[in-house]
């Protein structure tokens, strides 16, 4: 189970670190909140082909997790 997941310059994100508890969670947010974001990058390291670019202006991005 995925507990924890670490973004850094993807899209509109500048740095997020977000922790997942058990058993159950819910992201919910107004549009352009980051929620796709989200998702994207947990379909990365899922292994699909990034869905989302680099931030404007930085040279490289980070996606990392943990696991349970």
């Amino acid at each position: 189970m995925l507990s924890e997941l670490y973004i850094k310059n993807i899209a509109t994100v500048r740095e997020l670190c977000v922790a997942f508890d058990r058993p159950f969670n819910v992201m919910t947010g107004n549009t352009g909140a980051g929620k796709s974001v989200i998702i994207g990058c947990i379909k990365c390291i899922c292994g699909e082909k990034p869905s989302h670019s680099i931030r404007t202006g930085e040279d490289h991005a980070v996606v990392s997790a943990a696991q349970i």
